[in-house]
């Protein structure tokens, strides 16, 4: 069974003598618990694996009985030298972070070797229940969608596969039945996503005002649309913090995200228009319900996903890093991508076609800030499925 590059990562810390609560954070269906799963028969340390997931209701309680049924392998006479506690979907149990804490810290100070991972398939509320309370008590391992060389080592696809129909694993057996691959993203992972994480979770005063923001921004990926021209299409007398905020919690769930103009100040990058950026392209093609060939023989619907598909791979690179994607902008001149590491920044244009080509966005971004690196992508410049197989840290 393939073992994603973040298996080694969460190995590693739950064999380490010193103990955090390790928090796997990331969209739905990515393979966190299998991956865990995995950890778990490697370590083969006795463990106690239960989800919030199931339909009876959890509350604080709920957590504390887990973390009874999993002392039981460290104390008495079945006492072992370590053991694992698995909480998944905890996100799901309110004031979670609270009674961990509570539960960790009685741990801590009676030596009780209990090591615990936590996961969330909604890192934004995850990692709020972080903040507010388990501060120095754990590390987070971000847990982002399937790149390209995970998709064609595990299921043996092709750049054109990747780009068409994303990077799900769970979709990978259906996608020669176009009909079902499209009902599985749309019902187990959007439907999903947008009904019971956000929804039961959050506050959202406009439910529709999100999903129908959700569909236009996969619509529009690649594209910069202005909040007042969204509210425009959204048909809605909603002001544009309230876009800006659910926009915030799309990208906290791994769904989608406008990136924002690059610009030297902070405060006028907050106040640009968004790029939308979809995470996985398959959030694309499964909603516009147009086939895998029509949509290969059409070259500006092509041209625009290839464009989605490089974005998608760099903000789930970013996921894991300190990388920061933006875009650029000047009346018709334009820079498709910004990648921004400490001090140092590079500028990518990406072109669906291999026609000689100059790039006058670049040329003229280059003008207004120090670029340390240009990159074409496509075209003359790097090979589609090279910069799609690279860690976009590594061109810094």
């Amino acid at each position: 069974m393939y073992k994603r590059p973040v298996y080694r990562v969460l190995l590693d810390r739950l064999r380490e003598t010193r103990r955090f609560i390790q928090v796997l954070a990331g969209p739905r269906q990515v393979g966190k618990t299998t991956l865990v799963r995995q950890v778990l028969k490697t370590l083969r340390m006795p463990s106690h694996y239960a989800s919030a997931d199931e339909p009876a209701t959890k509350d604080r309680v709920w957590i504390e009985q887990q973390w009874e049924a999993a002392r039981r392998f460290v104390s008495g006479p079945a006492h072992k030298a370590a053991a694992v506690l698995v909480l998944d979907e905890i996100q799901k149990i309110p004031d979670w972070s609270d009674v961990v804490k509570l539960l960790w810290d009685q741990d801590s100070a009676g030596r009780v070797p209990l090591r615990v991972v936590v996961l969330g398939s909604a890192p934004l509320l995850v990692l709020r229940g972080l903040s507010e309370s388990l501060a120095g008590r754990f590390e987070v391992i971000p847990v982002s969608h399937w790149s390209l060389g995970e998709m064609k080592e595990a299921f043996g696809w092709d750049l054109d596969q990747y780009v068409y129909h994303g990077g799900y694993p769970g979709s990978a057996p259906l996608v020669k039945d176009a009909q079902r691959w499209r009902q599985y993203i749309l019902d187990s992972l959007v439907e999903t996503t947008l009904s019971k994480d956000i929804l039961q979770m959050q506050r959202i005063d406009k439910p529709a005002l999100l999903r129908r923001l959700f569909e236009l921004g996969c619509h529009y990926s690649g594209q910069v649309l202005s909040m007042t021209k969204l509210l425009g299409q959204l048909q809605d007398r909603g002001n544009t913090a309230t876009l800006a905020h659910y926009l915030d919690i799309l990208r906290g769930c791994g769904l989608l995200e406008g990136l924002q103009k690059y610009a030297g100040q902070n405060v006028r990058r907050r106040a640009s228009s968004p790029k939308f950026q979809v995470h996985n392209n398959a959030l694309i093609t499964a909603a516009a319900d147009e086939g895998f060939q029509a949509t290969r023989e059409d070259p500006e619907h092509w041209g625009r996903l290839v464009e989605s598909a490089v974005g998608a791979h760099l903000v789930n690179c970013a996921r894991a890093s300190s990388l920061r994607v933006y875009y650029w902008q000047d009346v018709n001149r334009e820079v498709d991508f910004v990648l921004a590491k400490g001090d140092k920044i590079i500028a990518i244009e990406v072109k669906s076609t291999r026609r000689k080509t100059s790039m006058p966005g670049i040329e003229a971004f280059a003008g207004q800030f120090k670029v340390y690196k240009k990159l074409l992508v496509v075209g003359q410049g790097i090979p589609l499925e090279e910069f799609m197989t690279t860690d976009a840290n590594a061109w810094f």
